[in-house]
């Protein structure tokens, strides 16, 4: 695997999202996807793959309720892979559980799709290598083709346990209301290029990724943030490699006269659709 997702870039850490029940959806993760429990309590689960950091956070609100149709937030976050063979070993593993299933050849990278049990979506994918991707203009090629699943297949007979160590969230693919005052935010606020178009979607990257970050307004322009009670996304963060380029966005957003908050050692913002953004370093 490249590297896209470490310093100097900036890039999606930890995804936190909202669940109906805790349990079952831990059990879904740990069993079907794959990560580990790296801390539970009742109403929360830290998942990881490295037993060290956390890759995704489940939470289950007071008085949770499906998530309302038409709104903004969580389209997939996408779990990254770091080879052929992984993803071939996570294939064989999903069709053997017969568990519903996409897929999509985007030219760059090979994915697979699924939903967990709220209706989250999910992306597990793994990357062709960069020399491999084509650009143009300054904007790299993708589409949505059918998958080689026979030859992902035959890449590895190897035995599932679990997603590797090498495994790091690849990207986080969001409904936004307003794809203009959106594509501002991301890219005048945190620093993020474009780098691919497609009708009524933005991809956006650092360091020449083919994207770190999507939006889109399939839900419908307008399209308004949803209850916080309800399933769906919580919050993500945005990683920064150093203080210095964390400093630097904080100031682009008050040129913005973007609201951010201070808590604890993180920035807290939202983008214009009302997703929630954790600024680290």
């Amino acid at each position: 695997m490249e590297n896209f997702h470490q310093s100097p870039n900036i890039f999606i850490g930890e995804v936190n999202i909202k669940v109906k029940d805790i349990d079952y959806s831990t059990s879904f993760y740990q069993n079907v996807i794959g990560l580990k429990v790296l801390k539970k309590t009742d109403r929360k689960t830290v998942l990881t793959t490295d037993g060290k950091s956390a890759l995704l956070t489940l939470e289950q609100p007071d008085d949770v309720i499906s998530k309302p149709q038409r709104t903004a937030g969580l389209y997939h976050f996408a779990i990254l892979l770091p080879s052929r063979d992984d993803l071939s070993v996570f294939l064989r593993h999903i069709v053997e559980m017969g568990y519903p299933l996409g897929a999509g050849d985007h030219y760059v990278s090979e994915a697979l799709y699924l939903n967990d049990p709220d209706g989250n979506g999910i992306e597990v994918y793994r990357d062709r290598p960069s020399s491999e991707w084509t650009w143009k203009s300054g904007l790299v090629e993708m589409a949505t083709l059918q998958i080689d699943a026979k030859g992902i297949l035959a890449e590895s007979n190897a035995e599932w346990n679990g997603l590797p160590k090498g495994t790091v969230m690849g990207h986080i693919h969001l409904h936004v209301s307003d794809l203009a005052k959106s594509q501002e935010f991301y890219t005048k606020g945190l620093g993020f290029q474009i780098v691919s178009y497609y009708p009524q979607a933005v991809f956006l990257s650092t360091g020449g990724y083919h994207h770190h970050i999507a939006i889109n307004t399939w839900q419908g322009e307008g399209a308004t943030a949803p209850p916080k009670n309800s399933v769906g996304l919580n919050w993500y963060t945005v990683v920064f490699p150093d203080e210095a380029k964390r400093e630097k966005v904080l100031q682009q957003l008050s040129r913005l006269n973007w609201p951010v908050e201070k808590a604890d050692d993180y920035f807290l913002t939202n983008d214009p659709a009302g997703n929630q953004i954790r600024l680290v370093v």
